[in-house]
């Protein structure tokens, strides 16, 4: 499986973001995927702290989710990319992912499980989390697990989607600039890469208020493909002989003693 990862920043402009979504889409289609993964909060930019993203949210039959869909079709691309969807708390909305097939089907959404309270900010206090459940889609014959940027921080919800089949983990995120935070972020994809002996797939926001560096990383931890700071995409291909290759000389996977349970 070829895999596009696509570094762009979103604004709260929602029109013009599906037109970025759209542009995007095809120019990274140029590339032959058969995955294009965008970052999170493409739909709309995260509001300041103190103010919130409810009037932004949108259902999954919304105009973005649409958007999706259409460019998924014209492209015949499968789709990762992230949206605030309206939940039961209409000030709190999800933070989700959503999966759209190459035919436009909705594979499935994630909700961001664990929001970004840490380094100043509070997610919660405009966001609502989702259930703790791992969400694992079909994509050209791979298993792709779902996750959000701060979700990085918690190998465990890593290691559910590797149990529940991840043979790829794709990471969305607008992963906020800072003392030491691009370090965070590479070595946290890395390192989820290697304990899981697995792929990862990272498409980030750039710009002012985002790092970027959105990257592929193999099962071995060796960056494939990357993006850096600037605009622009990065294509990888995903093996499943890479992938049983190296599960085969180093199956740390067989060997653990310690199971996943959730809180």
């Amino acid at each position: 499986m070829r895999i596009a990862v696509v570094q762009a920043a979103s604004s709260y402009d929602k029109a013009a973001n599906r037109d970025a979504v759209s542009r995007l889409v095809a120019e990274a289609a140029q590339g032959g995927p058969d995955l294009v993964v965008l970052p999170e909060a493409m739909m709309s930019d995260f509001a300041v702290e103190g103010e919130s993203v409810a009037e932004a949210a949108e259902a999954l039959d919304g105009e973005f989710v649409t958007t999706l869909r259409k460019a998924a079709v014209e492209h015949r691309v499968a789709i990762v990319a992230g949206m605030f969807e309206r939940s039961c708390d209409e000030r709190r909305p999800y933070n989700t992912l959503l999966a759209v097939g190459a035919d436009g089907v909705l594979l499935g959404a994630y909700r961001k499980i664990h929001l970004y309270d840490a380094f100043g900010y509070k997610e919660s206090d405009q966001l609502t989390p989702g259930d703790v459940a791992p969400v694992v889609v079909q994509v050209g014959g791979h298993s792709v697990g779902l996750m959000t940027c701060y979700d990085l921080r918690f190998p465990e919800l890593s290691r559910a989607l590797i149990d529940a089949g991840a043979e790829v983990l794709v990471v969305p995120a607008a992963w906020v600039r800072g003392p030491l935070k691009e370090h965070h972020w590479t070595t946290l994809l890395t390192a989820r890469a290697v304990e899981n002996t697995c792929y990862v797939a990272a498409a980030a926001q750039n710009g002012k208020k985002y790092c970027g560096l959105s990257q592929v990383i193999d099962p071995q931890g060796i960056a494939l493909a990357s993006v850096g700071e600037v605009d622009g995409h990065a294509f990888a291909e995903i093996s499943a002989e890479r992938l049983a290759d190296v599960r085969k000389r180093n199956p740390s996977l067989q060997n653990r003693r310690y199971s996943v349970t959730p809180s």
